[in-house]
């Protein structure tokens, strides 16, 4: 009996076979992955984690789908399609705080508590993601980031368990955890996040200053999301534009005419063509100025280095 096949009697019909990823990618593109599993509670996200760490099936977490490339040759393992997504936010306590399930859109977490008059995470409304991708990858924006909101996340070790673990043991740094630094194999099952009285009007208004600002200077439609960490004192988007790429295209992928950190799919663009501006944009800016620009986002997969 195969790994997929004990996973599948263990589970049950929930598992899907050999699904293509671009059905569940922001970017639109992504090959086929093994097993895609759809989980719905902390509970079965806990325990679907823990049956693939016993079966040394190899799985990644999947939320949203940004700030993922999954290569054309697809995925060999499961994709664990996190929909659990609760939220229970804490108005009368002092000081008020939400907690999030880690499934939950990020920017829907933040209109919500804007909507019972508690700020602090306005910024966050322009996230794509999800929480558990946010805090894993300390995702920020307007700046302002996950570090500094975050009061206790709850992971799941597969060696020590369920653990509860503040901003500093998290180990935060620029878009990053020590989780991801270092690739330590947890899984984010929920988040905690400190927020401040307000008004409904006051931090309503916040919401719709930055979603503004996003609409005016990041491209609409399919894209992976922010390509690249900007490197200190400087911006990627900038680097980029300055290094003559903006608009530059591969296939049907093109770095944005609106912001030159995205990569946007014109439609039928594969996971190929954005490694290839990836990769054109890392040497150009190298060659240019010096800078070896880090990738923001994840690549899954096998991706070939053309000449």
């Amino acid at each position: 009996m195969t790994k997929l096949n004990k996973l599948r009697e263990i589970l049950g019909s929930k598992l899907q076979e050999n699904v293509r990823m671009a059905h569940y990618t922001t970017s639109r593109v992504g090959g086929v992955v093994d097993g895609l599993l759809p989980v719905y509670t902390v509970e079965e996200l806990a325990k679907a984690a823990q049956t693939l760490w016993e079966l040394e099936l190899p799985f990644r977490i999947l939320g949203s789908g940004s700030n993922i490339l999954v290569s054309d040759e697809g995925f060999h393992g499961v994709m664990v399609l996190n929909r659990a997504h609760n939220l229970r936010i804490r108005s009368n306590e002092a000081p008020p705080s939400v907690l999030a399930e880690s499934g939950a859109i990020f920017g829907t977490v933040a209109r919500q508590t804007a909507l019972r008059g508690l700020s602090g995470l306005e910024w966050a409304t322009s996230v794509p993601g999800t929480v558990g991708g946010a805090v894993y990858g300390n995702a920020g924006a307007h700046g302002s980031d996950v570090a500094h909101d975050l009061e206790m996340a709850t992971i799941l070790h597969p060696i020590k368990g369920i653990e509860a673990l503040s901003a500093d043991e998290m180990g935060y740094q620029y878009r990053s955890s020590v989780f991801k630094r270092e690739r330590i194999p947890v899984v984010i099952l929920s988040a905690v996040f400190k927020l401040q009285p307000s008004t409904r009007e006051e931090a309503w208004q916040r919401i719709t200053t930055f979603s503004e600002k996003r609409l005016a200077s990041q491209p609409p439609g399919a894209s992976t999301g922010s390509t690249f960490k900007n490197p200190e004192g400087d911006y990627a988007g900038r680097l980029i534009e300055a290094a003559g790429l903006k608009g530059s295209q591969a296939g049907q992928a093109q770095i944005s005419t609106v912001h030159a950190n995205f990569i946007v799919n014109e439609g039928g663009a594969t996971a190929q063509d954005y490694y290839k501006l990836i990769r054109l944009a890392q040497a150009r800016v190298k060659e240019k100025f010096g800078v070896q620009l880090e990738l923001e986002l994840e690549l899954l997969g096998e991706f070939k280095d053309e000449r």
